[in-house]
């Protein structure tokens, strides 16, 4: 199993959500809630309105998301929806826990002893310049405030 932060449209309550607990694609098992523990720009940016953390370490905010534990199948899926390596990049990243329900053995104990996790994390490196000068979130919501709505797949 590998530990992936969610930061975006893969959030319970958020658009993607489904994927993350249809089976079929493997298995997702939420651990907890945390932020990212250095900081990083999370835009919504691109006519879909999608949230991108961009890879530029020490600029924007401690990034907030929920950590789940997955399988093979479920990482292999995420790999594909994020369009990893293209879109976007998966990346290890210190994230420190806020909230922690999950259940694991003594290794997993020992891993969050300081609250820090290391966890898989969607971001990009590979963005348009003007990407930087856009807003910056501390976390996503897709009805948020913000008011650039998500524009699901499967209506693009």
């Amino acid at each position: 199993m590998a530990r992936v932060f969610v930061y975006g449209t893969l959030k319970k309550g958020q658009p993607n959500y489904k994927h993350m607990i249809n089976t079929a694609k493997g298995l997702a098992k939420f651990q907890g809630r945390g932020h990212t523990v250095e900081k990083y720009p999370l835009v919504i940016a691109g006519k879909y309105n999608i949230p991108y953390m961009l890879n530029i370490p020490g600029t924007g905010h401690h990034i907030a998301g929920e950590i789940y534990s997955v399988d093979e199948q479920m990482l292999q899926f995420l790999d594909e929806f994020e369009g990893c390596p293209d879109m976007y990049q998966r990346t290890l990243m210190r994230i420190q826990v806020v909230e922690w329900e999950g259940k694991g053995g003594a290794g997993e104990a020992r891993a969050a002893a300081d609250g820090i996790l290391e966890c898989f994390v969607y971001s990009t490196a590979t963005f348009p310049p003007e990407w930087v000068g856009l807003p910056y979130y501390d976390s996503y919501d897709s009805s948020g405030k913000h008011g650039l709505s998500y524009v699901l797949r499967e209506s693009r």
